[in-house]
């Protein structure tokens, strides 16, 4: 059975959709991430335009985000100040992030930049994230005294201004450093159609120094609201967002988070980026093969 796409203009098979929806839904809940970053690549290779797979994407992630947060609301893992916070920052990084994405599909450059900017980010991130899970996993099995959770921050953060007390993640920081990281998050969403968790969530824990146990909970609570302004943003800017995709993929993913934040409770702190990083690493080895192979059809028909 096929169902027609019509802002993709193409024909899918619901079944494989739902599947894809369901297995990304799962991996937000249980490491804090929207999934856009693994979604939007497996779209591409699906055959989906890559234009229409960041827009469409985005509403998916507001989906499987409000359900694996409800999950991690219910066990009080959420700090609500400091998503706030993260989120007046995404907003307007995702505004930006929208017109940049326009003038580039205009110039018909949006497809190469999605698959560079997919492999370099995700190569650097996943590299980063597995280095110092291995560390700290090799320190957990080898009994080596763990490195203290409250270190003291360096001394150009303690200098920032206007700070303010995060009680349930126990801060007291400036609010410039999570208004920053969210205009950043919120600009690479927009263009790149992620929800910015695989930033987010390491982010969170080495530049921010937030306990673990809040961050995946406070990234989601940040990925709802910027990924619904993203996803207003695409379709009323740049109409591409597919509602069929769109809901294919939502009803896999809700189902899918709730199962994925029962299993990240489950794993170590260390296991979690472990696993994450090899996500990471995985779809950027792909998706740098893809740039370098020889394509099946050397010459494509198209309108612009």
């Amino acid at each position: 059975m096929q169902i027609y796409l019509p802002i993709a203009e193409m024909s899918v098979n619901p079944l494989t959709v739902l599947a894809m929806g369901g297995a990304v839904g799962f991996l937000s809940g249980m490491f804090g991430v929207g999934g856009g970053f693994l979604m939007t690549p497996l779209l591409i290779f699906y055959g989906v335009p890559p234009a229409v797979a960041v827009g469409t994407e985005a509403s998916q992630i507001v989906a499987s985000s409000v359900s694996g947060g409800l999950a991690h609301w219910r066990r009080k893992a959420v700090d609500v100040k400091m998503g706030a916070t993260l989120v007046s920052g995404g907003a307007a990084g995702s505004i930006v992030g929208v017109l940049i994405f326009r003038r580039l599909r205009e110039l018909g450059q949006i497809d190469l930049f999605i698959s560079l900017a997919y492999f370099f980010f995700l190569a650097i991130i996943g590299g980063l994230m597995l280095t110092e899970s291995v560390r700290a996993w090799r320190r957990a099995t080898s009994g080596a005294p763990a490195l203290a959770k409250k270190r003291r921050r360096r001394g150009w953060v303690d200098a920032l201004p206007l700070k303010q007390r995060y009680q349930r993640s126990q801060l007291y920081i400036s609010v410039l450093p999570p208004i920053a990281l969210g205009f950043i998050v919120g600009l690479l969403s927009a263009i790149l159609g992620v929800g910015g968790g695989f930033i987010m969530v390491p982010a969170m824990i080495y530049l921010l120094n937030m306990p673990t146990n809040v961050v995946i909970g406070t990234s989601l609570f940040q990925i709802i609201f910027v990924t619904a302004i993203i996803t207003v943003l695409h379709a009323t800017a740049n109409q591409t967002v597919d509602i069929v995709l769109g809901m294919l993929l939502l009803l896999g993913g809700v189902v899918g988070a709730q199962f994925g934040a029962r299993m990240g409770v489950r794993l170590r702190s260390e296991q979690l980026r472990a696993l994450l990083a090899l996500l990471v690493l995985g779809v950027a080895v792909r998706l740098g093969y893809d740039l370098i192979a020889t394509p099946a059809s050397l010459y494509v028909v198209g309108a612009s």
